[in-house]
């Protein structure tokens, strides 16, 4: 909306304003736009010069009035010296009154009452639903221009009081109560939809079993270009405005569509690698779709196991763990020094604390065997019958991706 600059300066019953060689009297107040200054009476125009007396000329540079300091001219514009100005009466609207017409992509107030005659402003009050991360909530919006039959507004989410005001500024500085017409928005004239694409993705186990864990997030409102590790269960939210009736959700493969569901939140476990695109859209029976959508990575599966963990109770690499990411299946056998088992656990999130039946294990090697899948592994991948110190790789042949047959040395120091 244009705004304006709107000087205001009172003076009840004496002098109320300058403009260089002329001031008005009265009540009254002095409207500047650009180079154009303009005073409004309250009831009777009265100017005086305040350089004594004067010549005072029309407009179109007729003589006005000879040798004196007061005038009470009509209406019009006028000059005296170098000073150039308008005089006029303040005129308010008759039966003011508006209505609204909402649409898709915007929201029109069609203005009735006497607003031709004379040129006047207007304030716009209403509630504009605003996103803040979490919810939609009611934020003030104020709107000003020149009043005209018909205001163009950005389109109405929600419910909401509008409220319009005119010559505030002016009603004001004359004394005048404000003139205001409210007129209620309610939730079945809302047309327009808009939408705002959250998640929030999930992983098994505490917060301490995930410590170790690779590229694993806890929470994320939003996820977009990253690479997370899977099987990930991600909750995705539309958070509809109030006008929204229907939903549908898509879910990318690249370009294969995996998912078509209609619920206003859905669930979703990503358990394959490869890029995702979740994309949702909102309408009604009115307006045409807002959509969004976010790209989620699911990485490949990875394994690295450490040679040496200190269980001494610092808090540092106290336990023997593995660091992972998109594994589905987990085993890992620890041996001492004559092949007894000491310990073994299936899930990577946890690990070996280096005790034996709750005691301190003795210092030195352990020997450990994993064998694992990851989520990447072909489905009717297997274990070959040989333990590998590394991942097993048989030229191109894909069916070992994702299987991890590993065996090493894995040295206990307690320190102090």
């Amino acid at each position: 909306m244009k705004r304006y600059l709107i000087a205001i300066l009172l003076t009840l019953a004496v002098v109320v304003s300058y403009a260089s060689d002329v001031e008005c009297v009265g009540t009254a107040t002095q409207v500047v736009k650009g180079n154009d200054t303009t005073f409004i009476f309250r009831d009777e125009i009265h100017m005086r010069s305040t350089v004594g007396d004067v010549d005072w000329y029309r407009a179109n540079g007729s003589l006005y009035a000879s040798g004196t300091s007061d005038i009470y001219p009509d209406e019009g514009c006028y000059r005296v010296n170098n000073t150039h100005f308008c005089v006029q009466l303040y005129a308010g609207i008759d039966d003011l009154d508006f209505t609204i017409e909402p649409s898709c992509e915007n929201t029109i107030l069609r203005v009735t009452g006497d607003i031709t005659s004379r040129a006047h402003t207007y304030s716009l009050f209403y509630n504009a639903l605003a996103w803040n991360t979490e919810a939609w909530v009611d934020s003030a919006a104020h709107e000003t221009g020149d009043l005209k039959n018909t205001i163009l507004l950005p389109p109405l989410y929600g419910p909401t009081p509008v409220r319009l005001c005119y010559d505030t500024e002016i009603r004001s500085a004359l004394g005048l109560d404000s003139a205001c017409v409210e007129v209620e928005f309610p939730l079945d004239s809302v047309k327009a939809v808009k939408m705002e694409l959250t998640s929030l993705a999930t992983a098994r186990g505490s917060e301490d079993e995930r410590s170790n864990e690779r590229n694993r997030p806890t929470s994320q409102n939003l996820i977009q270009g990253s690479e997370y590790s899977g099987p990930l269960e991600v909750a995705f939210y539309s958070n509809p405005t109030p006008g929204v009736q229907f939903y549908q959700w898509k879910i990318y493969k690249s370009t294969e569509l995996l998912v078509t569901r209609n619920a206003q939140d859905i669930r979703y476990t990503f358990s394959e690698p490869g890029a995702y695109r979740v994309v949702c859209a909102v309408n009604n029976a009115y307006c045409t779709s807002d959509s969004s959508e976010v790209a989620v990575q699911i990485s490949e599966s990875y394994l690295a196991v450490p040679n040496v963990f200190t269980p001494n109770g610092d808090g540092k690499n106290d336990e023997f763990r593995v660091a992972y990411r998109s594994l589905k299946e987990f085993h890992c056998w620890v041996y001492n020094r004559w092949g007894k088992l000491v310990f073994e656990w299936t899930d990577p999130a946890k690990g070996w604390d280096g005790t034996i039946n709750g005691r301190p294990a003795a210092e030195g090697a352990y020997y450990y065997v994993i064998r694992a899948l990851g989520t990447d592994a072909a489905k009717n991948a297997g274990y070959s019958s040989k333990i590998s110190y590394t991942k097993k790789k048989l030229g191109a042949d894909e069916s070992v991706i994702g299987v991890y047959q590993m065996s090493g040395d894995i040295n206990l120091l307690r320190g102090k």
